[in-house]
């Protein structure tokens, strides 16, 4: 089995250098994926030296698999939710000496690398604090129909609530600089944080763009039934918020 962080990470990416990789920490939330991650950390850290996965009270072996693979590693005795683990994450990242950019990334192999890389080099070079991917400025990434929905409700949701206008509001790829990921506030810990941080982007009044991204749906990603309950998730926490 292959996770997939990706074959792609070879793709060329202009304006990208060593000063940028150095400057840059990935903050990985983690829970229960022993399975791939040391295979997605190795093949990150081949591009970004500087990861910090958050286990979020794994009942599995994730956090020797991660540490195998050489990242830093921060506990969390129990399951706090993915939201507190991304804030977890930042703050350890910004603690971190020339810690200047940050790019929150999952731990399953659904995102690409070299679309790391191209939303930090806009950070670097353009007049922005947050790059936010988003999987619906292309038509590389195939959600299910259901997702799509719940997604599209999402963004209508977020534009009436905070007037931004985004295409994909709930993608885990985003990347900060160090004033995005000192301002932004993370108190919901289930799907709710994605809307939470569009929130504070908004009320920040951050510089924000959205990047094209292709998010891959792998086998074992569908096997566990990611895309089902996140969909749910997401559904639950706008209906409810």
């Amino acid at each position: 089995m292959r996770a997939d962080a990706h074959s792609e990470n070879d793709e060329h990416v202009k304006g990208w250098s060593e000063e940028l990789a150095q400057a840059t920490w990935l903050v990985v939330p983690l829970y229960n994926e022993e399975k791939v991650i040391r295979e997605v950390m190795e093949a990150a850290r081949s591009t970004f030296p500087n990861i910090v996965c958050v286990d979020d009270g794994s009942r599995d072996n994730s956090s020797e698999q991660a540490l195998a693979a050489g990242v830093d590693l921060v506990h969390h005795p129990v399951n706090l939710g993915q939201g507190a683990a991304l804030r977890t994450g930042l703050d350890y990242a910004l603690a971190q000496p020339g810690a200047r950019y940050f790019v929150t990334f999952d731990s399953d192999g659904q995102h690409r690398i070299v679309d790391a890389q191209k939303m930090v080099v806009r950070l670097a070079t353009e007049p922005l604090d947050v790059v936010i991917g988003s999987r619906f400025l292309d038509g590389r990434t195939k959600p299910g129909v259901l997702k799509r929905i719940v997604l599209k409700l999402a963004v209508v949701f977020q534009r009436m609530s905070t007037g931004m206008k985004l295409t994909d509001a709930h993608n885990g790829l985003r990347a900060l600089n160090r004033t995005a990921a000192q301002k932004i506030s993370i108190y919901q810990n289930r799907m709710a944080h994605a809307s939470e941080i569009v929130s504070e982007i908004a009320s920040n009044k951050l510089r924000y763009a959205e990047e094209p991204v292709h998010i891959v749906y792998t086998d074992y990603s569908r096997a566990k039934g990611q895309s089902l309950w996140n969909s749910v998730n997401i559904l639950s926490d706008l209906v409810f918020k």
